[in-house]
């Protein structure tokens, strides 16, 4: 059994309650029949039931009927949705007028679910940006205690089976911070080490990259990911963590020996944290494109609560699977509480 497949029938174990705002997208609709078939999640769908059904009718769906469905614009909780996000946003200037015309807002709605306890988690993307999936969750929903940031993360599946954990390693940041502080990329590598404890099951190992390996050169940038490992390791010092270090050295063993002898990760990592947005998104793209890699995610950290965002070309499959992803995150997240 594969690390997916052993994510999907862990979260079958221990249904969590899954919303979908985009519940009039065909994808979304298409991965929700799929995942109700397989009891993977308890789906909640976000949009108008006619509109809904009609559309699964047109797809030739045969289980949507099983997710429940909630119509932004006509619900029971309507009332108390709007209450709670007057009472969330007041200090901002929140009006009840506003709270009620935001409530029918799929995004917004979701989150008020989850931050009232009516949903576990999240995934949005397949239509909406990433700005308008995280808006209403950073102001709803919030980070976790003690999280400074919101990070993205992908899971890599490569071919080459000697490096990182039987060939999967996690990639962060990928996909929100375009640069982030050393205080920020310390609360990044933490989430990340979590992400790969809950999702993959392993003991995370992090290499916190640069381009340099323990001092072969100095730069600002280099200060920058030497403060983050030290902080780090403040917020877990049970965390085995290390930097800065190569690429080669966090992944070849005979490299990590040779520039970082010691190192309890050099050689040896599976969660590479880069040190900035720009370096992180290239290398999983290239690993993915020219090493023939699966790339799952992103998988976004520090969420009090999963809220996971979609490429706007997404496929069926990748619906499933974040739903899956998301799943096992409100597991571990309850777990930690």
């Amino acid at each position: 059994m594969n690390i997916i497949e052993s994510i999907i029938e862990r979260a079958k174990a221990d249904k969590q309650r899954i919303v979908l705002p985009e519940g009039t997208e065909k994808r979304t609709l298409q991965a929700a029949d799929q995942l109700v078939r397989d009891g993977v999640a308890e789906i909640i769908l976000l949009g108008n039931s006619d509109e809904i059904n009609a559309l699964a009718k047109k797809l030739e769906l045969e289980n949507i009927a099983k997710a429940r469905i909630v119509d932004p614009k006509s619900h029971d909780k309507k009332e108390t949705y709007t209450n709670l996000l007057v009472e969330l946003r007041k200090k901002k200037g929140m009006t009840p007028e506003q709270a009620a015309l935001l409530v029918e807002d799929p995004l917004y709605l979701a989150c008020l679910m989850i931050k009232n306890g009516d949903a576990d988690g999240e995934i949005a993307g397949a239509r909406n940006t990433t700005g308008d999936v995280l808006r209403p969750a950073l102001q709803i929903i919030k980070t976790s205690p003690g999280v400074k940031v919101v990070s993205g993360a992908f899971i890599m599946f490569t071919q080459t089976a000697q490096y990182g954990e039987n060939g999967i390693l996690l990639f962060a940041d990928c996909a929100v911070m375009p640069n982030p502080t050393a205080e920020e990329l310390a609360s990044i590598a933490v989430a990340s080490a979590q992400t790969m404890k809950n999702l993959v099951g392993v003991e995370p190992k992090v290499a916190m990259l640069s381009f340099s390996t323990k001092g072969s050169a100095e730069h600002e940038m280099i200060d920058k990911v030497r403060e983050a490992t030290r902080r780090a390791k403040e917020i877990d010092p049970s965390l085995l963590i290390d930097g800065e270090l190569q690429a080669d050295a966090a992944l070849v063993p005979e490299v990590g020996a040779t520039k970082a002898p010691g190192s309890v990760v050099a050689g040896k990592a599976n969660v590479l944290v880069f040190p900035t947005l720009e370096s992180g998104n290239i290398a999983y793209k290239l690993v993915q494109r020219l090493g023939n890699a699966e790339a799952v995610g992103p998988v976004l950290q520090g969420m009090a609560a999963p809220v996971n965002d979609l490429s706007r070309g997404c496929s069926v499959d990748d619906i499933y699977k974040m739903v899956a992803i998301a799943a096992i995150q409100a597991i571990g997240l309850k777990q930690n509480r």
